[in-house]
Protein backbone atom coordinates (compact mmCIF):
# COMPACT_ATOMS: atom_id res chain seq x y z
CA UNK A 1 0.00 0.00 0.00
CA UNK A 2 1.02 3.55 -0.77
CA UNK A 3 1.96 5.70 2.26
CA UNK A 4 0.59 8.82 2.12
CA UNK A 5 2.15 11.16 4.42
CA UNK A 6 1.35 15.13 5.03
CA UNK A 7 4.21 17.06 4.16
CA UNK A 8 6.79 18.07 6.75
CA UNK A 9 5.39 22.11 8.35
CA UNK A 10 8.47 24.55 8.20
CA UNK A 11 9.31 25.41 11.63
CA UNK A 12 8.94 28.96 13.27
CA UNK A 13 12.40 29.87 13.08
CA UNK A 14 12.80 28.86 9.27
CA UNK A 15 9.84 31.13 8.73
CA UNK A 16 11.26 33.96 10.79
CA UNK A 17 14.47 33.83 8.92
CA UNK A 18 13.09 33.78 5.34
CA UNK A 19 10.92 36.65 5.97
CA UNK A 20 13.87 38.39 7.27
CA UNK A 21 15.74 37.59 4.26
CA UNK A 22 13.11 38.85 1.98
CA UNK A 23 12.54 42.15 3.68
CA UNK A 24 15.87 43.02 3.74
CA UNK A 25 16.62 42.62 -0.37
CA UNK A 26 13.32 44.29 -0.53
CA UNK A 27 14.38 46.88 1.86
CA UNK A 28 18.21 46.66 -0.28
CA UNK A 29 16.63 47.05 -3.71
CA UNK A 30 14.60 50.07 -2.64
CA UNK A 31 17.78 51.52 -1.35
CA UNK A 32 19.90 51.31 -4.78
CA UNK A 33 16.95 51.97 -6.96
CA UNK A 34 16.59 55.20 -4.79
CA UNK A 35 20.69 56.58 -4.82
CA UNK A 36 21.80 59.29 -6.23
CA UNK A 37 24.17 58.07 -9.45
CA UNK A 38 27.70 58.86 -9.70
CA UNK A 39 28.01 62.84 -9.92
CA UNK A 40 29.86 63.72 -13.16
CA UNK A 41 32.37 66.36 -12.54
CA UNK A 42 31.75 69.77 -13.99
CA UNK A 43 34.00 71.62 -16.06
CA UNK A 44 35.73 73.61 -13.78
CA UNK A 45 37.08 70.54 -11.86
CA UNK A 46 37.29 68.46 -15.22
CA UNK A 47 39.92 71.55 -16.32
CA UNK A 48 41.45 71.26 -12.92
CA UNK A 49 42.40 67.84 -13.85
CA UNK A 50 43.14 68.16 -17.17
CA UNK A 51 45.35 71.23 -16.64
CA UNK A 52 47.18 68.79 -13.78
CA UNK A 53 47.57 66.36 -16.77
CA UNK A 54 48.54 68.75 -19.36
CA UNK A 55 51.30 69.65 -16.81
CA UNK A 56 52.96 66.02 -16.28
CA UNK A 57 52.36 65.39 -19.78
CA UNK A 58 55.59 68.87 -20.70
CA UNK A 59 57.00 67.08 -17.74
CA UNK A 60 57.56 63.80 -19.80
CA UNK A 61 58.18 65.85 -22.98
CA UNK A 62 61.14 67.49 -22.08
CA UNK A 63 62.34 64.33 -20.45
CA UNK A 64 61.58 63.03 -24.44
CA UNK A 65 62.62 66.08 -25.85
CA UNK A 66 66.70 65.65 -23.74
CA UNK A 67 66.23 61.75 -25.21
CA UNK A 68 65.97 62.75 -28.55
CA UNK A 69 68.83 65.26 -28.18
CA UNK A 70 71.33 63.00 -26.75
CA UNK A 71 70.29 60.24 -29.44
CA UNK A 72 71.54 62.96 -32.14
CA UNK A 73 74.38 63.59 -29.92
CA UNK A 74 75.50 60.09 -29.92
CA UNK A 75 74.73 59.02 -33.38
CA UNK A 76 77.12 61.62 -34.59
CA UNK A 77 79.71 60.36 -31.98
CA UNK A 78 79.13 56.85 -33.15
CA UNK A 79 79.40 57.49 -36.49
CA UNK A 80 82.57 59.97 -36.19
CA UNK A 81 84.54 57.18 -34.23
CA UNK A 82 83.35 54.24 -36.65
CA UNK A 83 84.98 56.70 -39.17
CA UNK A 84 87.99 57.34 -37.25
CA UNK A 85 88.02 53.52 -36.53
CA UNK A 86 88.52 52.75 -40.26
CA UNK A 87 91.12 55.10 -41.52
CA UNK A 88 92.88 54.00 -38.62
CA UNK A 89 92.71 50.55 -39.89
CA UNK A 90 93.59 51.54 -43.35
CA UNK A 91 96.91 53.17 -41.74
CA UNK A 92 97.89 50.07 -39.48
CA UNK A 93 97.85 47.70 -42.55
CA UNK A 94 100.10 50.53 -44.71
CA UNK A 95 102.21 50.22 -41.68
CA UNK A 96 102.22 46.72 -41.69
CA UNK A 97 102.61 46.18 -45.36
CA UNK A 98 105.55 48.56 -45.17
CA UNK A 99 107.08 45.61 -42.77
CA UNK A 100 106.45 43.40 -44.71
CA UNK A 101 108.49 45.34 -47.87
CA UNK A 102 111.17 44.95 -45.32
CA UNK A 103 111.59 41.66 -44.33
CA UNK A 104 111.34 40.75 -48.34
CA UNK A 105 114.27 43.07 -49.44
CA UNK A 106 116.30 41.29 -46.60
CA UNK A 107 115.01 38.22 -47.33
CA UNK A 108 116.19 38.91 -50.86
CA UNK A 109 120.10 40.50 -49.68
CA UNK A 110 120.25 37.54 -47.90
CA UNK A 111 118.28 36.14 -45.06
CA UNK A 112 115.21 37.42 -43.62
CA UNK A 113 116.32 39.10 -39.63
CA UNK A 114 114.72 36.09 -37.49
CA UNK A 115 112.73 38.94 -35.42
CA UNK A 116 111.05 40.14 -38.51
CA UNK A 117 110.66 36.51 -39.01
CA UNK A 118 109.28 36.49 -35.14
CA UNK A 119 106.92 39.51 -36.04
CA UNK A 120 105.82 38.28 -38.89
CA UNK A 121 104.41 34.73 -38.23
CA UNK A 122 102.96 35.64 -34.54
CA UNK A 123 100.76 38.43 -32.98
CA UNK A 124 102.25 41.40 -33.60
CA UNK A 125 100.62 43.00 -29.99
CA UNK A 126 102.72 40.68 -28.37
CA UNK A 127 106.08 41.53 -30.38
CA UNK A 128 107.23 44.59 -28.38
CA UNK A 129 106.86 42.80 -25.06
CA UNK A 130 109.40 40.66 -26.17
CA UNK A 131 112.74 42.94 -25.84
CA UNK A 132 115.70 40.61 -27.03
CA UNK A 133 113.68 40.75 -30.33
CA UNK A 134 113.63 44.68 -30.67
CA UNK A 135 117.12 44.95 -29.71
CA UNK A 136 118.05 43.04 -33.49
CA UNK A 137 116.19 45.35 -35.19
CA UNK A 138 117.28 48.16 -37.42
CA UNK A 139 116.30 51.52 -36.29
CA UNK A 140 113.85 52.09 -38.63
CA UNK A 141 111.95 48.67 -38.35
CA UNK A 142 111.94 49.51 -34.63
CA UNK A 143 110.42 52.72 -35.11
CA UNK A 144 107.80 51.25 -37.94
CA UNK A 145 106.90 48.74 -35.16
CA UNK A 146 106.08 51.10 -32.28
CA UNK A 147 103.69 53.01 -34.74
CA UNK A 148 102.25 49.52 -35.30
CA UNK A 149 101.98 49.13 -31.62
CA UNK A 150 100.37 53.08 -31.49
CA UNK A 151 98.08 52.41 -33.70
CA UNK A 152 96.98 49.15 -32.50
CA UNK A 153 96.28 50.67 -29.13
CA UNK A 154 94.34 53.59 -30.48
CA UNK A 155 91.97 51.35 -32.61
CA UNK A 156 91.12 49.03 -29.51
CA UNK A 157 90.64 52.39 -27.80
CA UNK A 158 88.29 54.30 -30.10
CA UNK A 159 86.74 50.75 -30.90
CA UNK A 160 86.04 50.58 -26.79
CA UNK A 161 84.24 53.98 -26.88
CA UNK A 162 82.13 53.74 -30.11
CA UNK A 163 80.86 49.79 -28.14
CA UNK A 164 80.09 52.31 -24.83
CA UNK A 165 78.53 54.54 -26.70
CA UNK A 166 76.16 52.12 -28.78
CA UNK A 167 75.30 50.52 -25.35
CA UNK A 168 74.41 54.13 -24.51
CA UNK A 169 72.48 54.96 -27.36
CA UNK A 170 70.42 52.06 -26.41
CA UNK A 171 69.53 52.58 -23.03
CA UNK A 172 68.73 56.65 -24.70
CA UNK A 173 66.31 55.02 -26.78
CA UNK A 174 64.46 52.80 -24.13
CA UNK A 175 64.08 55.88 -22.40
CA UNK A 176 63.00 57.60 -25.62
CA UNK A 177 59.92 54.97 -25.80
CA UNK A 178 59.37 55.07 -22.12
CA UNK A 179 58.55 58.89 -21.88
CA UNK A 180 56.92 58.66 -25.73
CA UNK A 181 54.51 56.24 -24.36
CA UNK A 182 54.29 58.33 -20.90
CA UNK A 183 53.67 61.32 -22.88
CA UNK A 184 51.03 59.71 -24.94
CA UNK A 185 49.17 58.52 -21.82
CA UNK A 186 48.67 61.52 -19.85
CA UNK A 187 47.27 63.11 -23.21
CA UNK A 188 44.62 60.06 -23.85
CA UNK A 189 43.85 60.52 -19.59
CA UNK A 190 43.10 64.03 -20.35
CA UNK A 191 41.07 63.70 -23.48
CA UNK A 192 39.47 61.23 -22.01
CA UNK A 193 38.23 63.90 -19.32
CA UNK A 194 37.27 66.49 -22.07
CA UNK A 195 35.07 63.72 -23.83
CA UNK A 196 33.10 63.40 -20.13
CA UNK A 197 32.14 67.37 -21.33
CA UNK A 198 29.10 68.30 -23.64
CA UNK A 199 29.99 70.49 -26.26
CA UNK A 200 28.52 73.96 -24.72
CA UNK A 201 30.94 72.88 -22.14
CA UNK A 202 33.91 72.52 -24.29
CA UNK A 203 32.90 75.76 -25.74
CA UNK A 204 32.70 77.79 -22.78
CA UNK A 205 36.35 76.47 -21.34
CA UNK A 206 37.88 77.21 -25.13
CA UNK A 207 36.31 80.81 -25.08
CA UNK A 208 37.54 81.29 -21.58
CA UNK A 209 41.29 80.07 -22.46
CA UNK A 210 40.72 82.62 -25.81
CA UNK A 211 39.83 85.53 -23.27
CA UNK A 212 42.64 84.94 -20.96
CA UNK A 213 45.30 85.35 -23.62
CA UNK A 214 43.56 88.01 -25.47
CA UNK A 215 43.63 89.88 -22.15
CA UNK A 216 47.36 89.18 -22.19
CA UNK A 217 47.80 90.23 -25.34
CA UNK A 218 46.41 93.67 -25.13
CA UNK A 219 48.72 94.24 -22.30
CA UNK A 220 52.22 93.44 -23.86
CA UNK A 221 53.57 96.78 -25.04
CA UNK A 222 56.57 96.59 -26.27
CA UNK A 223 57.83 100.32 -26.21
CA UNK A 224 58.19 100.13 -22.61
CA UNK A 225 60.63 97.43 -22.55
CA UNK A 226 63.87 96.98 -24.65
CA UNK A 227 64.90 94.12 -26.11
CA UNK A 228 67.94 92.40 -23.85
CA UNK A 229 69.71 92.04 -27.19
CA UNK A 230 69.85 92.95 -30.81
CA UNK A 231 69.94 88.88 -31.50
CA UNK A 232 67.03 88.28 -28.27
CA UNK A 233 64.91 91.00 -30.35
CA UNK A 234 65.11 88.73 -33.41
CA UNK A 235 64.48 85.97 -31.59
CA UNK A 236 61.74 87.47 -29.97
CA UNK A 237 60.62 88.67 -33.07
CA UNK A 238 60.69 84.91 -35.00
CA UNK A 239 58.60 84.02 -32.17
CA UNK A 240 55.68 86.53 -32.80
CA UNK A 241 55.84 85.26 -36.59
CA UNK A 242 54.55 82.12 -35.17
CA UNK A 243 52.21 83.17 -32.84
CA UNK A 244 48.72 80.57 -33.68
CA UNK A 245 50.64 77.96 -33.83
CA UNK A 246 49.56 74.80 -32.65
CA UNK A 247 51.46 73.25 -29.29
CA UNK A 248 52.71 69.24 -30.35
CA UNK A 249 54.85 67.60 -27.87
CA UNK A 250 58.31 67.45 -29.03
CA UNK A 251 58.01 69.56 -31.83
CA UNK A 252 60.47 72.00 -32.39
CA UNK A 253 58.68 73.84 -35.71
CA UNK A 254 58.72 75.41 -38.16
CA UNK A 255 54.58 75.08 -37.47
CA UNK A 256 53.93 73.23 -34.54
CA UNK A 257 56.04 74.01 -31.21
CA UNK A 258 56.61 72.25 -27.74
CA UNK A 259 57.64 75.13 -24.94
CA UNK A 260 61.28 74.40 -25.20
CA UNK A 261 60.70 74.04 -28.87
CA UNK A 262 59.79 77.35 -29.80
CA UNK A 263 62.68 79.09 -28.09
CA UNK A 264 65.20 77.15 -29.12
CA UNK A 265 63.70 77.67 -32.77
CA UNK A 266 63.58 81.36 -32.35
CA UNK A 267 66.89 81.77 -31.37
CA UNK A 268 68.02 79.46 -34.18
CA UNK A 269 66.34 81.96 -36.30
CA UNK A 270 68.55 85.12 -34.69
CA UNK A 271 71.78 82.22 -35.65
CA UNK A 272 71.99 81.34 -31.83
CA UNK A 273 72.45 77.98 -31.22
CA UNK A 274 71.00 77.46 -27.46
CA UNK A 275 70.23 73.80 -25.43
CA UNK A 276 66.86 71.70 -27.34
CA UNK A 277 65.18 71.63 -23.33
CA UNK A 278 63.99 73.93 -20.86
CA UNK A 279 66.03 72.74 -18.21
CA UNK A 280 69.44 72.76 -19.95
CA UNK A 281 67.90 76.18 -21.36
CA UNK A 282 67.94 77.17 -17.55
CA UNK A 283 71.81 77.49 -17.70
CA UNK A 284 72.72 78.81 -20.85
CA UNK A 285 72.83 82.24 -19.81
CA UNK A 286 73.18 84.77 -16.93
CA UNK A 287 69.92 84.46 -14.44
CA UNK A 288 67.86 86.79 -13.60
CA UNK A 289 66.01 86.56 -10.47
CA UNK A 290 63.77 89.85 -10.71
CA UNK A 291 60.89 90.11 -13.03
CA UNK A 292 61.83 93.79 -13.11
CA UNK A 293 65.22 93.07 -14.41
CA UNK A 294 63.96 91.18 -17.10
CA UNK A 295 64.28 92.41 -20.66
CA UNK A 296 62.52 91.89 -24.05
CA UNK A 297 63.76 87.97 -25.23
CA UNK A 298 65.09 86.77 -22.04
CA UNK A 299 63.85 83.69 -21.20
CA UNK A 300 61.73 82.95 -18.65
CA UNK A 301 61.68 79.41 -16.78
CA UNK A 302 58.60 78.32 -14.90
CA UNK A 303 57.96 75.66 -11.91
CA UNK A 304 60.87 74.13 -9.66
CA UNK A 305 61.55 71.37 -12.12
CA UNK A 306 61.93 73.79 -14.53
CA UNK A 307 59.81 71.79 -16.89
CA UNK A 308 58.35 75.07 -18.65
CA UNK A 309 59.99 78.11 -20.83
CA UNK A 310 58.85 80.86 -22.54
CA UNK A 311 60.21 84.27 -24.14
CA UNK A 312 60.04 87.19 -22.35
CA UNK A 313 57.29 89.94 -23.95
CA UNK A 314 57.54 92.93 -22.20
CA UNK A 315 55.17 94.11 -19.23
CA UNK A 316 54.97 91.05 -17.03
CA UNK A 317 54.43 88.87 -20.29
CA UNK A 318 55.76 85.75 -21.82
CA UNK A 319 56.10 84.94 -25.05
CA UNK A 320 55.35 80.82 -25.52
CA UNK A 321 53.73 77.24 -26.38
CA UNK A 322 51.85 76.18 -23.88
CA UNK A 323 50.44 72.65 -23.83
CA UNK A 324 48.32 70.31 -26.08
CA UNK A 325 45.19 71.92 -27.47
CA UNK A 326 46.65 75.48 -26.93
CA UNK A 327 48.47 77.66 -29.30
CA UNK A 328 51.34 79.93 -29.15
CA UNK A 329 50.48 83.17 -27.30
CA UNK A 330 50.99 85.64 -24.67
CA UNK A 331 50.77 85.09 -21.36
CA UNK A 332 50.72 86.86 -17.26
CA UNK A 333 54.02 85.35 -16.23
CA UNK A 334 51.70 85.32 -12.95
CA UNK A 335 49.41 82.71 -14.14
CA UNK A 336 52.67 80.46 -13.84
CA UNK A 337 54.93 79.47 -11.28
CA UNK A 338 57.95 81.92 -11.98
CA UNK A 339 61.72 80.97 -11.31
CA UNK A 340 63.82 82.79 -12.97
CA UNK A 341 65.07 84.47 -16.53
CA UNK A 342 67.69 83.62 -18.76
CA UNK A 343 69.67 86.22 -20.62
CA UNK A 344 71.65 84.52 -23.45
Amino acid sequence: MTSHRRPKQPSRTRVTVLTTAAAAAVALSANVANAAPSEKPNKDEVKTKVDKLYEEAEQATEKLDGAKEKQQKLQKQISALQDNVARGQEELNELRDGLGSMASAQYRTGGIDPSVALFLSSNPDDFLDKASAVDQLTAQQAESLKKVQEKQRSLAQQRAEASAKLKDLADTRAKLASKKKEVQSKLGAAQKLLNTLTAQEKAALATQDQQRATRASERVDLGTTKAASGRAAAAFAAAQSVIGSPYAYAHAGPSTFDCSGLTSWAYAQADVTIPRTSEAQANAGTRIYSQSDLQVGDLVIFYGDQHHVGLYAGNGQVLHAPHTGAFVRYEAIGNMPFQFGVRI
